[in-house]
């Protein structure tokens, strides 16, 4: 017998949920619901100022008020700093580490990428460091921490995207791994997680796709366990727009107030393609209607009308 697949949804609550995030959480549910999987929630919630308790609380609602039900209780990444810090002790003692002085603009690959954002390639500024260099540096400016990477290209079998390949050393070249201020970065943190938690199926958004082959190599580096990565398209509106907090998309917290749970859930389902036309669903009635294979690699558009009359919400 094959073993159970496992798979999570991992939101960040820097603003209100969207149905762009909703669908990822919708997907990735049902892929691991339909195969008597188990499905996790993972609140990455690494930079607290940028995560609020409130937007927190908020999107854990939300989840609940869809009818999203946990195998498990939720991991919080605010809470696993001591987690971070073994892993990263492991790749600093093998010499896979070096600290960084660059200035904080050059800091931007410590958080999640998103499609549209600029992408900075590390030229390997600190990298020959001596050790004297060092302590003096640190005596004015408290280091970042970078992964040195090989000239080596990894390869991405994606279950909808098909096959993607990246060089390492040109994108994203070095990355950070904990920042100046003490903050492990995204990709620790998520390769930690995702192996702690023995996550086997990663269900994201393809704005995502970019940074796994990083992703892949920090797993091969710790000897964990690569998962099956599935980057499903963006969803737009119906007039061809990008749902995104920093967009002002639509919150879940105004349709809620439009919209019964159901409608949402059978207007998300219509823009995947898993029913031929917007009506009423629940997450139960979709399990059996569900096929990945199914999901385009173009962006997905919501229904004609599903956001036209409700009032904008910014994050």
């Amino acid at each position: 017998m094959s073993p159970p697949v496992v798979g999570r949804f991992a939101p960040t609550p820097s603003g209100f949920l969207h149905p762009g995030n909703l669908l990822c959480a919708m997907i990735a549910y049902l892929s691991v619901r339909s195969r008597g999987g188990r499905c996790l929630l993972r609140i990455e919630d690494l930079d607290k100022p940028r995560c609020p308790a409130p937007l927190v609380r908020q999107c854990l609602s939300d989840l609940d008020f869809l009818g999203f039900r946990w195998d498990g209780p939720v991991l919080f990444q605010s809470e696993r700093t001591s987690v971070y810090e073994a892993v990263f002790r492991r790749l600093r003692d093998r010499g896979h580490v070096y600290p960084c002085f660059c200035s904080r603009a050059q800091l931007h690959a410590a958080q999640a990428p998103n499609r549209g954002d600029t992408v900075y390639v590390y030229p390997g500024t600190f990298l020959a460091l001596t050790p004297v260099e060092i302590r003096q540096r640190m005596q004015a400016k408290a280091p970042a921490y970078r992964l040195h990477v090989p000239d080596i290209s990894i390869t991405v079998q994606d279950r909808i995207q098909g096959t993607f390949t990246a060089s390492l050393a040109q994108s994203p070249g070095d990355f950070i791994l904990r920042r100046s201020d003490g903050v492990f970065a995204y990709h620790l943190a998520v390769v930690a997680d995702d192996a702690e938690s023995g996550v086997t199926e990663v269900i994201r958004g393809c704005d995502i796709l970019s940074a796994t082959p990083s992703q892949i190599y920090l797993q091969q580096l710790l000897g964990f366990s690569t998962p099956v990565y599935a980057h499903i398209p963006l969803l737009v509106d119906s007039g061809g727009r990008r749902l995104a907090k920093r967009d002002q998309a639509v919150s879940l917290s105004s349709l809620s107030k439009a919209y019964r749970p159901e409608e949402i859930l059978g207007a998300l389902a219509a823009s995947a393609g898993l029913i031929p036309e917007w009506r009423p669903c629940t997450l139960e009635s979709l399990i059996p209607l569900f096929d990945l294979s199914h999901l385009p690699r173009t962006d997905l558009r919501l229904p004609d009308g599903f956001t036209d009359r409700l009032p904008v919400r910014t994050s």
